[in-house]
C-alpha cells in the first residue's frame, strides 16, 4: 500500500502555489519596492500576467478545490481497512492528507490577503 499523500494532494499545493506566484507575491514585493524584482518575474515568466488578469476565478476555483479535499478527508464514516498493515498505511496517509489541506489553506488564506485584502487597505 502506498502511504504517500495522492496526486491530489499535490494539485492542491500546486493551485495554492499558483495563487501566491501569480497574484499575491508580486503585490508583496511592489509593497516591499521591489518592483524592479516584478518586472523581472513578468518578463522570465510572462503567463503570470494572463494569470493575475482572472485571480478571481484562480482563487475561487483553488479555494474550491482546497474546500473539496477538505471535505473528503473530514467526512464522517471513514474507516480504514481492517488488516493492519492496511490500517497503518490508510492512517499515514489520512495525516500527511490533514496536513497538506491545512498548508495549502494557510497559503490560501495568505494570498487571499495580498491580492484582495492589502490591495483595498493600501489605496
Amino acid at each position: 500500500m502506498n502511504d504517500k499523500p495522492g496526486s491530489w494532494s499535490w494539485m492542491l499545493l500546486f493551485t495554492t502555489t499558483a495563487t501566491l506566484t501569480c497574484c499575491a507575491l508580486p503585490i508583496l514585493l511592489v509593497t516591499l519596492g521591489l518592483g524592479t524584482a516584478v518586472a523581472s518575474m513578468a518578463s522570465a515568466a510572462p503567463w503570470l500576467i494572463a494569470l493575475s488578469l482572472y485571480k478571481g476565478w484562480v482563487f475561487a476555483l483553488s479555494g474550491a478545490m482546497i474546500l473539496v479535499s477538505a471535505l473528503a478527508v473530514y467526512r464522517r464514516g471513514r474507516v480504514c481497512p481492517l488488516d493492519p498493515e492496511l490500517a497503518a498505511a490508510c492512517a499515514k496517509a489520512d495525516k500527511w492528507n490533514k496536513r497538506f489541506i491545512w498548508v495549502s489553506g494557510g497559503m490560501w488564506c495568505i494570498g487571499f490577503f495580498f491580492a484582495f485584502v492589502l490591495v483595498r487597505i493600501s489605496s
